[in-house]
């Protein structure tokens, strides 16, 4: 296992910046996930970790070592890529047995080596296949194998699933977490996708053209998204946004000009009572999914389109509702992006009379 740590790192091609300023602490044995979208950075920066790319600035550390100098062989880091890399004149066996005697390693030692991993990753009655042979998730699993039995400090996966369909991406991502757990080594793992983010690291790292832009649980940047770029991200169907000088008949009290205003699908009510104190807009229903145990609406109002997530309610047959969000849950925005604290809305109606 090993600590990683990013220093004032950037990165530059030609004379575009793509990474500048970068610090970062991958905590020793985490399975942290950087996400953002493509271009973002997510990827260089990981190469830069595993030596494929020379920072232009700033120092790597990995187990309390610099590696500026070192080359990627000797960082004892191992890469799992998004096209398998496999070599297709091997045999499984062949493919995750390559490095090994590269490094010398002894007959007898490989072998255990292979069949340890194998039992792991669930290829022991396919080690003498060839991988034109096999299904994705099976090339998918030697390539993680390949990785496994260099028995690394740090795993770096740069998108790995994305070549798989979208049953096996999930069952991968279970396994993978089970793996992870398994083996207790550090995980880096790259993705473009929130929801594999969101669903397999205890750490994500959002970036947005180089910079990061939140670096927490991800119940933490789910619930408390530090700017509106990582509100919007986060989440599906994404927060809801509003334009904060378009809202009528809600009084804000902040101490900073506020931009904008958001608030989760699920957290807004169609058709509340009276009793629910919140901001209400008046919209038609353009669409409706309905997901079994969850109902996805897509409502047009004076404000826009917004989204609604209900759960384990009927269908709502109605062409326009009224959507309730309760004060508490929404979200403010300064002109620059920021999340604004401590601030307090009410109806104009109810603070001109003095109360909420």
């Amino acid at each position: 296992m090993a600590k990683i740590e990013l220093k004032h790192i950037s990165k530059k091609f030609k004379d575009e910046t793509v990474i500048e300023d970068l610090n970062l602490t991958i905590k020793d044995g985490s399975f942290t996930v950087l996400v953002g979208p493509s271009g973002c950075g997510k990827s260089t920066t990981l190469r830069m970790v595993a030596g494929l790319e020379k920072q232009t600035g700033g120092e790597i550390w990995i187990d309390d070592e610099c590696v500026n100098d070192t080359p990627p062989g000797l960082r004892d880091v191992a890469m799992v890529f998004q096209n398998y890399a496999l070599y297709p004149t091997m045999s499984v066996r062949g493919n995750i047995e390559f490095g090994l005697k590269n490094r010398g390693i002894a007959k007898r030692e490989r072998e255990k080596l292979i069949a340890d991993i194998s039992e792991i990753v669930g290829l022991t009655p396919h080690l003498n296949k060839k991988p034109q042979n096999l299904s994705g998730g099976q090339r998918q699993r030697v390539a993680l194998a390949r990785a496994m039995v260099k028995q690394p400090k740090v795993f770096i996966l740069d998108e790995p699933l994305s070549n798989l369909d979208a049953k096996l991406r999930n069952q991968m991502r279970t396994e993978l977490i089970q793996l992870h757990k398994r083996l207790g080594t550090t995980f880096v793992y790259v993705t473009h996708d929130q929801v594999e983010a969101m669903s397999m690291g205890d750490e994500i790292v959002v970036m947005n053209k180089g910079v990061i832009q939140q670096a927490d649980t991800p119940m933490k940047l789910y619930h408390d998204p530090a700017n509106r770029f990582t509100a919007e991200f986060i989440g599906t169907p994404a927060m809801n946004m509003m334009n904060g000088q378009d809202l009528q008949g809600i009084e804000i009290r902040s101490a900073a000009a506020v931009g904008h205003v958001g608030f989760r699908p699920e957290q807004a009510l169609i058709g509340a009572g009276a009793e629910i104190e919140g901001y209400e807009i008046e919209g038609e229903i353009l669409t409706r999914e309905s997901l079994g145990a969850e109902n996805i609406y897509q409502i047009q109002s004076r404000t826009g389109v917004f989204f609604v997530k209900t759960f384990l309610a009927p269908l709502e047959t109605a062409a326009r509702v009224k959507v309730t969000i309760p004060y508490g849950q929404l979200y403010y925005f300064g002109l620059n992006g920021e999340r604004l604290r401590g601030v307090e809305a009410s109806s104009k109606r109810l603070a001109a009379a003095g109360g909420r």
